[in-house]
């Protein structure tokens, strides 16, 4: 049965048997056929005879056994074991394969899709006609069909015959079939097939840079379209012309080369595409120098090499020298063509810029060997900027200037940096100098590169220098020592006394002068000084818990003036620590306190001292009654602590407001007491821990009026008690 009718077949007898409702043989659930419908080989060269592609998939559901398939292309088939193997060695093969498998249980079909295939660009006349290989692809009915060639970019008229298909055993009744990419597929109605002769024609000019061969598929059919030869495969191969010209990615490009460089040094490759045939002397491209700007010291100072596009140094190390070229920028103008570099290859233009880049072979060298500087005594900053020359590029490593000090300063007084403007080595005073310690600094600087030199070059005498800075004299001001001053004195005592003495001294050692002290800062007004000796006496009486104190310090800054030309001043500081003195007496806080009318053992309020010295001046307190008689029979005051002591009420008053006198005393040496009065507020006392003193009246002699209350009472019962006596 013809390879055709059978893959018919195999779309046709599944649909028969499912609209029919049976299948045939096997266990339940087995479908008779290909498990896999779909397989896919990659191409990675000429399949070799025997080599397994694939494993196909296939299952009649009765055992496979005598199970036959064939395979579209006759040099492949499929062995015992299903695998998908080549009978010979192939060198090319359709992109697509079908296999029939067939047995008396099952008639299926499977595709296999070769990816990867090359896409055939014969060389030669001998190569496109396939002679010396494998004849062309002949079905089992004769079909046979040649490979075609057709030469891109031809001319009409068209449809032009490029080749013919020819089937021996072709009847009248049957006629030509052509299929695939340019015939019923896009671009369709690139080529035909004459139905009855099997001429084959293209009906346009084509571009091989936009597809260079196609494949198709040639069959013949009868009247009702069933297939009775093939499909065999058809490959039209497009043979290029030369129609495209050389071109550079860019139109211009740029490379260095270090000076100095050997003969032959690759200073960059220029590459341009040719889209004609890579295999073909279409795209043979040769390169050229046709121009080089400027032409001097010599014109050929580059080479290129005419196959790989590679540019070189063409002369010698000694005349590569940046420093001695009459420019550092050289163009070159580049062309490449086809067709081997022949008469009439196509062109392409291109532009190379090179740059002769700069290596350290000129050590910088001083402009003078001694500099000199002049600087004021106590100042900082720039003396003095060193120029040097460096032959070579400012702008690298081999040309930018690193400075140094390497001998001559060993207080580290001095700092040499170098300015990136113009390549100076600016000198700095980092520390004040002093005059009258060394009035001539003699430094030895040196000046190297960034970069390392070349070894055959060296520093040299004329790379190191010397710089004299010479310090100016100026009238300093007074010093203080120490600065800060620090005293400790007892506060309150007497106007006039001495405090402490001034000690300011002129750094100007190598002249004579006097000095006058006076007060600068003084806060309170405390303080006086001897404009002469400089010692600082009180002029008001010092205060330890005065607002100008803290932490029990008191500052204040005075000022020594010299008789120089000009005046020149110097501050100092003096700080007095000041010892308290028992000189604030104590107080009660706070002035209001609350109790309830019912007298009971828990009624009672809190009271503290308070006072502004420090221990041993202040707490312990001793707060106790005023000496009233008769308050210790309604009050208690008893000591809590050395700083609280608690009032009680010993029975119940009415709800009113009283002034209780207190004796509260420090414990200072002598101590110190002071009377004072807590408003005592008597409040009605609820429940829910209340205290309701919202109405009561203030009585501002109410300890007064109690007490008097008290004594009517007292004598209305002794009065009594009497009257009783005397009735008995």
């Amino acid at each position: 049965m013809d390879i055709g009718v059978r893959i018919l077949l195999a779309f046709l007898v599944p649909q028969v048997a499912h609209v029919g409702g049976q299948e045939d043989g096997g266990h339940e659930g087995c479908v008779p056929g290909f498990q896999v419908k779909h397989y896919q080989v990659v191409y990675s060269g000429p399949f070799q005879k025997g080599q397994a592609l694939l494993q196909v998939e296939f299952d009649d559901c009765a055992g496979n056994e005598d199970v036959k398939f064939e395979v579209s292309d006759p040099s492949f088939h499929v062995d015992g074991d299903l695998n998908l193997a080549p009978q010979r060695d192939v060198q090319y093969t359709s992109p697509v394969m079908f296999i029939h498998g067939l047995s008396a249980h099952a008639d299926d079909m499977a595709q296999v899709e070769v990816s990867g295939l090359p896409i055939q660009s014969p060389h030669n006349l001998r190569d496109i006609l396939g002679l010396g290989q494998t004849l062309p692809y002949r079905s089992k009915r004769s079909l046979l069909v040649p490979p075609m060639i057709i030469t891109e970019n031809q001319r009409a008229p068209f449809p032009r015959i490029i080749g013919k298909v020819i089937s021996t055993e072709k009847s009248g009744n049957h006629i030509f079939r052509l299929t695939g990419p340019g015939a019923d597929q896009d671009p369709k109605g690139l080529f035909t097939i004459d139905i009855d002769t099997g001429d084959v024609s293209v009906s346009r000019s084509l571009d091989r840079e936009a597809i260079e061969s196609y494949q198709l598929e040639v069959s013949t059919t009868d009247i009702a379209g069933n297939v009775v030869e093939g499909p065999a495969q058809l490959v039209i191969t497009v043979i290029d012309q030369n129609d495209n010209r050389p071109i550079f990615k860019e139109t211009r490009y740029t490379g260095e080369v270090l000076e100095g460089s050997p003969t032959g040094t690759t200073v960059m490759t220029m590459m341009a595409f040719d889209a004609d045939d890579p295999a073909t002397d279409n795209a043979a491209l040769r390169y050229n120098i046709v121009r080089q700007s400027p032409n001097n010291p010599v014109l050929n100072m580059f080479s290129i090499d005419a196959e790989r596009g590679d540019i070189v140094t063409a002369i010698p190390p000694a005349l590569l020298d940046r420093e001695t070229l009459p420019t550092t920028t050289y163009e070159l103008e580049i062309v490449a063509k086809d067709m081997a570099g022949s008469e009439v290859g196509l062109t392409g233009t291109a532009t190379a810029t090179i740059t002769i880049t700069d290596k350290n072979d000129h050590a910088p060298e001083f402009t003078h060997p001694l500099f000199e500087a002049y600087v004021n005594e106590g100042s900082t900053g720039v003396v003095v900027n060193l120029t040097v020359d460096d032959r070579d590029d400012p702008d690298t490593g081999a040309g930018r200037a690193i400075y140094s000090i390497i001998d001559g300063d060993p207080t580290q007084s001095f700092e040499i940096q170098t300015n990136p403007d113009n390549n100076e080595g600016m000198l700095s005073v980092v520390k004040p100098l002093d005059y009258e310690a060394m009035s001539l600094h003699t430094l030895f600087i040196k000046v190297e590169n960034e970069d390392p030199l070349v070894p055959d070059v060296g520093y040299g005498p004329s790379s190191t220098a010397t710089v004299h800075v010479k310090i100016l004299d100026i009238n300093e001001g007074p010093v203080f020592f120490p600065d800060p001053l620090k005293v400790t004195r007892m506060e309150n005592i007497p106007l006039g006394s001495f405090v402490a003495s001034l000690n300011a001294t002129d750094p100007d050692i190598k002249q004579t002068q006097s000095i006058r002290y006076a007060v600068l800062q003084d806060p309170a007004g405390w303080l006086s000084v001897n404009p002469v000796r400089g010692t600082v006496n009180t002029s008001a009486s010092l205060d330890r818990e005065s607002p100008y104190v803290h932490d029990n310090k008191y500052t204040a800054v005075f000022i020594a003036t010299d008789n120089g030309n000009p005046l020149a001043t110097g501050t100092g500081t003096l700080v007095i620590y000041l010892e308290d003195y028992n000189d604030n007496a104590p107080y009660v806080v706070p002035s209001v306190a609350q109790v309830c009318e019912d007298a009971h053992d828990m009624n009672v309020a809190i009271v503290g001292g308070r006072d502004k010295d420090l221990p041993p001046n202040s707490a312990p307190f001793k707060i106790e009654l005023g000496k009233q008689p008769g308050l210790d029979k309604t009050w208690q005051v008893t000591r809590v602590n050395s700083t609280h002591s608690q009032i009680m009420l010993l029975h119940s008053l009415k709800k009113a407001n009283y002034q209780l006198p207190l004796l509260i005393t420090d414990s200072g040496v002598p101590p110190l007491s002071n009377s004072t009065e807590v408003k005592v507020q008597v409040c009605i006392c609820k429940k829910n821990k209340k205290m309701d003193c919202s109405s009561a009246h203030s009585h501002r002699a109410s300890l007064l009026v109690l007490l008097a209350t008290l004594l009517l009472a007292l004598l209305c019962k002794y009065q009594n008690h009497n009257t009783e006596t005397m009735r008995t």
